[in-house]
């Protein structure tokens, strides 16, 4: 350990000082990426403890000098098991990293795949008149991370998304009102989808499945799911694995339809 931080000062020692300047910002960068990817998730106590055990292992490093053969041959046989087992215990959280570094295109404007406006619009009038009559929802808009596996564990519908068409669809009386309907480049592509239920540990008593599968489908993409709940008629917004919630005490005075515009509009391509 003392021989890396030796051979990385000598390094360093031998570069311009606006290459250590670079070398120094990129390596900040490689950081603040690898925090924000990880922001949110379990991997951020896992992150801690792994630093703890790595702070460990250079104490113990240390000791090699004081020359401790059993603590030494302790280290030897640890360290190659932590290697392996750091990717199995972090999979899930890799698996997200991957899937939003695969993900960056959706910056270049060029190549976004853009959400019609009808298809916001129907929704917006939909969500409105299912928190009126307290009729639970879950409609996801898929973006750049495809959801297909998820389309087929439901009923192909590939239709124009009405309002009409969604309260039906979410009528307590109709099979299809249990799972959520995907919406893809403003076609209904599927209703009574299963998706993922999240496993963040969300205090919330109100969150129920409904939520629950929401917050689940933003933590494995970059979709933008609209929940109405049945108990209190609100909606709530999930995406990238956060929920935002309906302002009741909304400060602007916006009513629910407006606030659900504002954050939607924000949030997808239109």
């Amino acid at each position: 350990m003392n021989f890396s931080f030796d051979f990385i000062s000598a390094q360093l020692a031998q570069l311009t000082e606006w290459q250590a300047i670079l070398d120094v910002f990129l390596v900040t960068i490689v950081i603040f990426i690898g925090l924000k990817l990880i922001q949110g998730t379990r991997a951020v106590q896992m992150l801690r403890g792994f630093l703890i055990v790595a702070a460990v292992l250079y104490v113990a490093f240390s000791s090699v000098s004081l020359q401790l053969p059993a603590l030494s041959w302790l280290i030897q046989q640890v360290l190659p098991v932590l290697f392996f087992a750091i990717p199995v215990i972090f999979q899930p959280e890799l698996q997200r990293a991957l899937e939003q570094l695969g993900g960056a295109s959706r910056y270049l404007r060029l190549f976004q795949r853009k959400q019609p406006n009808h298809a916001l619009e129907s929704v917006i009038t939909a969500s409105r008149r299912l928190s009126d009559r307290r009729h639970g929802a879950l409609i996801v808009f898929e973006q750049d991370t495809g959801l297909q596996e998820y389309v087929d564990t439901g009923v192909k519908i590939n239709g124009e998304p009405s309002p009409d068409l969604l309260l039906t669809i979410f009528n307590k009386n109709t099979e299809l009102h249990d799972g959520a309907i995907i919406i893809r480049n403003g076609q209904l592509t599927a209703a009574a989808c299963v998706l993922p239920l999240s496993a963040a540990n969300v205090s919330d008593r109100q969150i129920g499945l409904r939520h629950r599968a929401a917050l689940g489908i933003s933590e494995v993409s970059d979709a933008v799911s609209v929940v109405i709940s049945e108990e209190t008629g609100r909606f709530a917004i999930t995406h990238n694995g956060k929920l935002v919630k309906e302002n009741r005490h909304d400060p602007q005075g916006r009513e629910m339809s407006e606030q659900l515009k504002q954050l939607l509009e924000a949030l997808l391509k239109t």
